[in-house]
């Protein structure tokens, strides 16, 4: 079994039982200071084989940008969710990060018929395998963390960074860096920041001062 087969495993199984909307579902920014959660959906034609998709972590940002134009050219539906702070803030993180991935889902236009979804489920009546992993494992699973980051990244350098100078957010998209643990202490939290996941800043400033 060659690399593009180890990763569309998942997906030929479902396909050979004639199923041919299968959806990849992953999310970031989950462990993110500040900013929204962003998921996405993708379903891409049976059998199609994209050369180099895999955990968008592991993408240099140029590689991420060339698979984005690629996978949102060839498939057969895709899907963007947000979900902000104030509601990370509200209902957990994880139940934040679900409910973004559920909205891509229902945002896709056609009603999937499973869902491959990287280490979670979603509150949809709908077939759905969780797999730890998936966005290195899964084809469907790596296209849509692609989305999702390139989303995400985008929306920190061209939108937040805008609104909010001097935090380095189109730099380090709002992970707890050093600069960012800095800046926060230095300015303050923005409307944008997580604040349940300030709570240890001055745990933070005992270690940077």
């Amino acid at each position: 079994m060659d690399e593009n087969e180890y990763r569309l495993r998942f997906e030929t199984e479902l396909w050979s039982h004639g199923l041919t909307a299968v959806a990849g579902i992953d999310e970031v920014g989950r462990g993110c200071l500040f900013g929204d959660v962003v998921a996405a959906a993708v379903i891409l034609p049976p059998g199609l084989v994209l050369e180099g998709v895999n955990d968008s972590k592991q993408l240099s940002e140029k590689k991420r940008e060339q698979l984005y134009e690629d996978i949102i050219r060839e498939a057969s539906a895709w899907s963007v969710s947000r979900v902000e702070a104030s509601v990370i803030d509200r209902i957990n993180i994880r139940q934040a990060s679900r409910l973004a991935m559920k909205q891509a889902v229902l945002g896709l236009g056609i009603v999937p018929e499973h869902l491959l979804i990287d280490a979670e489920t979603v509150e949809l009546d709908l077939p759905q395998t969780a797999i730890v992993k998936g966005d290195f494992l899964s084809q469907s699973i790596g296209a849509a963390s692609i989305i999702a980051k390139v989303t995400r990244d985008r929306l920190c350098a061209e939108v937040w960074d805008v609104l909010y100078p001097g935090y380095g957010i189109g730099k380090h998209k709002g992970y707890a860096t050093k600069e960012h643990r800095e800046a926060l202490l230095r300015m303050g939290p923005t409307p944008m920041h997580r604040q349940s996941f300030l709570g240890n800043l001055f745990a933070v400033q005992q270690e940077l001062f």
